[in-house]
């Protein structure tokens, strides 16, 4: 596809317009570092010499994180956050971050999701995570819970341009908060923007959602094998969630924006080569695409001005975000 650097370039320029408010499942990914120093005489694992650790906003919170450093921190979070050490830390992580999160939902039978990931440098230029252990609570919220969410989500969403339902179905997003929040949005004339890992079908009259391709094809039911097969996709997303636009990220085979009366835009990865982590890329683009969409750019711009704030974070270990300079100096080198 032919790219406008010129257009584009004003885009990125506007992403610091918009308002965006993020409900879901609130997350603190805590990344430990060490260097690999020899087998443990106690089983056949790796003993670790601990370099570093690095608290990052991630689930929700990533998207979040993305939006507030392209528009200033004009971004505020609701979701739910145990009564624990954890807290604490996701607490100082959203402030430092500029993020509003005084309208959290403290739930002490819960625990505060996090996600721990140990690397290790088994040699000197190459660091690889060794396990992942999950802090989190199964099964949805309780109803006093929920009915403080929606609560906020209705006093808070007046003052924003556009709402992101983040839904790692971990169960902050139930039915119940998950139609409120789009009626609420509705009546009030706001964007609603969907990230969901499945049943896409639960979201109706939306503004745009991003599912993956595999998320995709679960929601479909059937695989999807060219291009054909993500228009027949994207019509189906669109008809059942009633979507003004849906955007389908492919992986190493780009992204595809569906929109209504057989509009179709296939969309290129940008720098495929240097791929270093794709950890926390997914939120990225929903974050910068919805943001765009927020300030009034169109969905197929928004889509690539998302891909390209994706080829910059998977060069980085760990969930990254991205400025409105790093754009610009990346759209400057990207060859079309």
């Amino acid at each position: 596809m032919k790219l406008d650097k010129q257009e584009l370039r004003q885009c990125i320029n506007k992403l610091n317009s918009a308002k965006v408010l993020v409900v879901g499942d609130l997350a603190l990914d805590e990344m430990i570092y060490g260097d690999a120093e020899r087998i443990s005489r106690e089983a056949p694992v790796l003993i670790l010499q601990h370099t570093k650790t690095k608290l990052i906003l991630g689930g929700a919170s990533n998207a979040a994180h993305n939006v507030a450093t392209l528009n200033g921190g004009k971004v505020g979070v609701i979701g739910v956050i145990g009564k624990d050490y954890h807290a604490g830390l996701l607490s100082n992580a959203f402030n430092q971050a500029g993020i509003d999160c005084s309208k959290t939902v403290e739930d002490e039978t819960r625990k505060t999701i996090v996600k721990t990931r140990i690397s290790g440098s088994i040699t000197t230029s190459i660091t690889q995570q060794i396990v992942r252990i999950d802090r989190q609570s199964k099964g949805p919220i309780s109803s006093e819970t929920e009915e403080k969410i929606i609560k906020n989500v209705k006093s808070e969403l007046p003052k924003y341009d556009a709402v992101v339902l983040s839904d790692y179905h971990i169960g902050n997003l139930t039915p119940k908060v998950i139609k409120e929040t789009i009626d609420c949005a509705n009546k009030l004339n706001k964007l609603v923007i969907v990230d969901a890992q499945k049943d896409l079908f639960d979201y109706k009259n939306i503004t745009s959602m991003t599912p993956n391709l595999p998320d995709t094809e679960k929601s479909v039911g059937f695989f999807i094998k060219n291009e054909d097969d993500l228009k027949k996709a994207g019509e189906i997303l669109l008809k059942e969630t009633k979507a003004k636009a849906v955007l389908i990220t492919c992986g190493a085979d780009g992204m595809f924006v569906a929109e209504p009366d057989n509009k179709y835009t296939k969309i290129p990865v940008f720098n495929k080569s240097e791929v270093f982590d794709v950890t926390g890329a997914g939120d990225t683009v929903t974050a910068v695409y919805s943001l765009a969409l927020s300030c009034g750019i169109s969905p197929v711009n928004s889509a690539i001005i998302g891909n390209l704030a994706a080829s910059i974070v998977v060069r980085q270990f760990g969930c990254a975000t991205t400025t409105i300079n790093d754009l610009l100096q990346a759209l400057d080198q990207l060859v079309i």
